[in-house]
């Protein structure tokens, strides 16, 4: 007997993070947890100096790898910290002079932590029209004499905004691309480094994915005094493993990798969600005078869609009527208001679609 509810039992999540993960995969991760493949162990118990272990580190890697269609000149680390910690390591291991895109709440803690650690650029900023809006497609970020790499924040999470171009630039591209990651196919060749916490998309919180060339991984640029931890070069050169991983995070976001694999891969993600994105979009957008979208329409995210009522009296009740109707985890960032539904690639359909009819039927 499955020791998991029935699909149907379950809630509608639109955590911002962690989201939701497929039934499937919890599913398989109960089974396989009380003993891991038959080896009378959990995963959790395992030593990451294991041949067993090795192998799903090696099988993470290699799913995503085929996902994202990377070539021998990348490499993958599934490291700690999240994408907080990647704030640092950025200008801790490619050096000062970064040019920063400040398009939201994640973008700006990466442009503080990028000028402790010297000269940094903020060739946008968003802030002033409370980051409704992205750079446009014809705009170029190339930066000063000396810039080392263009940083930015593909989809934010707290606005609701997501770029739907890479920024125009003859700099190396940094990205974080922790809410939309394997979300959507990506031209990877296009970037040096992008990295992602993988509670939104790809597994459980406390695993950190960083994709990027090779030679960046393995040659520090940095200064003298950053900690060896800290290093991009030091877990490469120890095949992720400097320190003790955390084993069954590494172990989900392979599950994750290869459910998306089943699905189609990131292009079959990219329909589905513009299919649910399109469904909560379509049912605000019928009703102007009950219902405001935080972000302008030609920047609108498919992962976080934000949006409230005229009142914050009426986003209470519709809070309220949410959860009766086992809707949950609705309520907008306290920087925003009003509400926000995640519809990460674990969100169902059926999900979005009961959302939906909230929306159409609410104050009717």
């Amino acid at each position: 007997m499955s020791i998991l509810p029935t699909p149907n039992s379950r809630k509608h999540n639109f955590s911002a993070g962690p989201g939701a993960l497929p039934f499937e995969v919890l599913e398989e991760i109960a089974r396989e947890l009380p003993d891991f493949r038959g080896l009378g162990i959990s995963i959790m118990e395992m030593s990451h100096r294991s041949k067993e272990f090795e192998g799903v580190v090696a099988d993470t890697r290699a799913a995503l790898t085929r996902l994202l269609g990377l070539g021998a000149d990348y490499e993958i680390l599934l490291i700690q910290g999240g994408a907080s910690q990647q704030f640092a390591m950025v200008p801790m291991n490619l050096g000062p002079g970064g040019v920063y895109l400040n398009t939201g709440e994640w973008a700006s803690k990466a442009v503080e932590e990028a000028q402790r650690w010297g000269e940094t650029f903020e060739a946008y900023s968003g802030k002033a029209e409370t980051f409704r809006d992205l750079p446009s497609e014809e705009q170029r970020f190339d930066g000063p004499v000396g810039a080392k790499y263009l940083h930015y924040t593909s989809n934010n999470t707290l606005y609701g905004t997501q770029f739907h171009h890479l920024p125009r630039t003859n700099l190396p591209l940094v990205c974080d691309v922790s809410s939309d990651f394997i979300s959507r196919p990506v031209d990877m060749t296009r970037f040096d480094l992008v990295y992602a916490g993988a509670q939104k998309n790809a597994g459980p919180s406390g695993v950190t994915i960083v994709v990027a060339k090779r030679d960046v991984l393995r040659t520090f640029k940095g200064d003298s005094r950053v900690p060896t931890i800290f290093r991009y070069q030091t877990h490469a050169e120890n095949e992720t493993m400097y320190n003790t991983p955390n084993c069954f995070g590494i172990w989900v976001v392979g599950l994750m990798a290869r459910w998306v694999e089943r699905q189609g891969g990131v292009a079959a993600m990219e329909v589905l969600g513009r299919e649910k994105a399109d469904l909560i979009y379509s049912a605000i957008d019928e009703r102007p005078d009950f219902y405001q979208g935080h972000a302008v329409k030609a920047v609108r995210s498919l992962m976080n869609i934000t949006f409230r009522c005229a009142t914050e009296a009426l986003d209470e009740a519709f809070m309220a009527e949410a959860d009766r109707r086992s809707l949950i985890s609705l309520k907008g960032h306290r920087k925003v208001g009003g509400m926000r539904a995640s519809i990460y690639n674990a969100v169902p359909k059926e999900s979005v679609a009961a959302l939906a009819d909230l929306i159409r039927t609410f104050g009717r």
